[in-house]
């Protein structure tokens, strides 16, 4: 595995993606597993939930997508859409990032004072953990992109995998070995975005 600040940089989204992996389902699990144990939360919550789709699995999961949105986008303009599912499910696995909301309410609970700052707390943790895994499964060489087409597949989802109601579905991440490179990035200034003071 590459070097942390190498495997930063090199983070992009990769849109073309195919169904071929260089690493075994079971290097693939222990990621996301040593991920979801040491991801901080606040208070200790561990209110991250995931779930990784591969094989048939992950192919159901874009045709829900699919579906769902075929019921909603005009039908003039649903083949750009339908592109963009068929590169998804081109790809290897889904990693699906959730929040357990039952955690969340909990905590709101028992410490009211900080009660409207839970959410909150419960996003940017679960963002840690979507950029950890990201970073982590690119630096073994997948290709990956984060996409949300919740909440329009969120109550096909949790019935087709029987999860939890109270878990919030939050992002996508569809990944497969890259099939072409992204694009170059710009960056803006960092003397605009960073300062120092000392």
């Amino acid at each position: 595995m590459k070097d942390l600040k190498q495997m930063v940089k090199n983070r992009r989204s990769y849109y073309s993606i195919d169904k071929k992996s260089p690493i075994s389902d079971q290097e693939i699990q222990e990621i996301i597993e040593h991920a979801v144990k040491y991801v901080p939360s606040a208070f200790n919550s561990q209110s991250a939930r995931v779930v990784l789709l591969l094989g048939e699995n992950h192919d159901a999961f874009w045709e829900i997508t699919r579906e769902t949105l075929r019921k909603i986008v005009p039908a003039d303009s649903f083949s750009s859409t339908d592109e963009k599912i068929n590169g998804f499910k081109n790809g290897y696995g889904t990693i699906m990032f959730f929040e357990d909301e039952a955690v969340v309410e909990g905590l709101q609970e028992q410490f009211p004072l900080y009660k409207d700052v839970f959410p909150v707390w419960s996003l940017q943790s679960s963002g840690m953990l979507q950029y950890t895994i990201w970073i982590s499964i690119e630096g073994s060489g997948l290709g990956a992109s984060l996409q949300h087409y919740n909440p329009l597949i969120d109550d096909e989802v949790k019935e087709k995998w029987d999860l939890p109601k109270k878990w919030k579905l939050l992002a996508q991440m569809p990944f497969g070995t890259p099939v072409q490179e992204p694009g170059d990035k710009e960056f803006s200034p960092l003397d605009y975005r960073f300062k120092t003071f000392s």
